[in-house]
């Protein structure tokens, strides 16, 4: 909705503006209803509360495994490490078999875990909202664990980037 006062944003520049903020990459995983394992490559994953522990992400409404998603058990949050961007490429393509030879284990809801990911969450549904283009799922974790001293892999201004340190001076 635009007014007088403030023009329609253009989405590209909008975009471009959005990606200033860096942020992590996490793979959300599923098993749909008839077995078929679910997998998509998410910078738009952070955390919603503490208590009870929920998690959020978002979904385009375009996306081939919107309706999976939606009637998925549970999910699978597998936050990547510096070394995985193969693999964070691979599950940001949309209809190729993107399990072919990914090393993986079954968790709750029989949710794929990428093996070697920086941490797992282990999540049931909680709720799903409308987010214009986008469905928001919102997801309450069940189970965490990490397991890797890895540097995180990190997504800024359309590019992947590795940190400079990991140790931040104490003020």
């Amino acid at each position: 909705m635009s007014s007088p006062d403030f023009p329609p944003l253009d989405s590209r520049t909008f975009r471009q503006v959005l990606g200033q903020f860096a942020t992590g990459v996490a793979v959300v995983t599923a098993s749909a209803a008839d077995g078929t394992r679910i997998g998509m490559t998410m910078s738009s994953f952070n955390s919603v509360s503490l208590d009870p522990p929920l998690v959020l992400f978002s979904v385009d409404r375009r996306a081939h495994s919107l309706p999976a998603m939606r009637e998925a058990r549970g999910f699978g949050i597998n936050i990547l490490g510096e070394g995985q961007r193969a693999l964070s490429d691979r599950f940001a393509r949309a209809l190729d078999d993107k399990w072919n030879a990914v090393d993986h284990h079954l968790g709750a809801h029989d949710v794929p875990l990428l093996a070697g990911a920086l941490a797992h969450l282990e999540c049931a549904p909680h709720a799903i909202h409308e987010g214009g283009d986008h469905e928001i799922f919102i997801a309450r974790v069940l189970r965490v664990s990490a397991a890797s001293a890895e540097a995180p892999l990190i997504f800024f201004r359309g590019r992947y980037h590795a940190l400079a340190s990991t140790d931040m001076p104490q003020r």
